[in-house]
């Protein structure tokens, strides 16, 4: 980033001028050496600071924030989880209290992230991710997909999965699930140890969808969903059916 700011101040208004980085040629330059020039050479257009900062993130071991491809920290523990601490180390830095309910922690494998194919400019992108990560209700949830289909098209697959992922946490808060994750091809949620749900609402919910629904009881109650034989839509529709089902919307299945 500061050798892209030094490339910035070359030249003025209509004088073009030529920034030149070099080295000496017995000068050994390591693989992180090696991408930052690049991105340095790549990136030429006006207000690229924005993309040099992501690549320089990406570099540092981020991962792709705006992709598919995840390594570094966010690929061992996920990029909702990693986003949710982060946040978490930013309140705590201001000083600012927990939330006395946490957010349940998702993850479930599956594609869930917006491709350059579908939204190609990177300040976009994060305005997206922000407004889904932003998602308190179903309606806001509405809202949001009904705008991004107006501004960029039908929503693909994985944009769509973002958007059901951010129903399916506005749900499972309501319901106090603490955690959801993909074990043996079930998408499994668990409640907050202690916590106890509706038992005739279960078995209800049991005899309705039987089959693709498990419900496991004890001290921390378990919910499985079948992930298999189904298409994605067809099980987040599922999925959001129950929670609603559960929160006493009787008429959702």
């Amino acid at each position: 980033s500061q050798l892209y700011q030094l490339r910035g101040r070359v030249g003025r208004s209509n004088r073009v001028a030529y920034a030149y980085f070099t080295y000496r040629k017995d000068k050994l330059l390591g693989e992180v050496a090696e991408k930052r020039l690049s991105a340095i050479r790549d990136f030429t257009d006006l207000g690229s600071g924005f993309k040099i900062a992501l690549r320089d993130l990406e570099i540092r071991g981020a991962g792709n924030l705006l992709g598919a491809e995840q390594h570094g920290h966010i690929a061992a523990i996920g990029f909702d989880l990693y986003c949710r601490l982060l946040e978490e180390a930013i309140k705590e830095r201001r000083g600012e209290k927990k939330p006395d309910t946490p957010d349940p922690t998702i993850e479930v494998e599956m594609d869930a992230y917006i491709s350059g194919h579908y939204i190609d400019d990177p300040a976009q992108k994060v305005e997206i991710y922000k407004k889904i990560a932003a998602i308190t209700s179903l309606a806001e949830a509405d809202e949001v997909e009904a705008e991004i289909e107006d501004r960029f098209g039908d929503l693909p697959e994985e944009v769509r999965n973002l958007i059901e992922i951010a129903r399916f946490k506005v749900l499972a808060k309501q319901l106090g699930i603490n955690s959801v994750s993909t074990e043996r091809g079930e998408i499994v949620a668990r409640f907050l140890p202690g916590l106890a749900q509706d038992a005739e609402r279960i078995a209800a919910l049991l005899i309705k969808c039987r089959g693709q629904v498990r419900f496991q009881p004890g001290r921390q109650q378990i919910i499985r969903w079948r992930t298999t034989r189904q298409s994605s839509a067809e099980l987040w529709k599922l999925i959001k059916d129950s929670l609603l089902y559960l929160l006493g919307e009787k008429n959702s299945i």
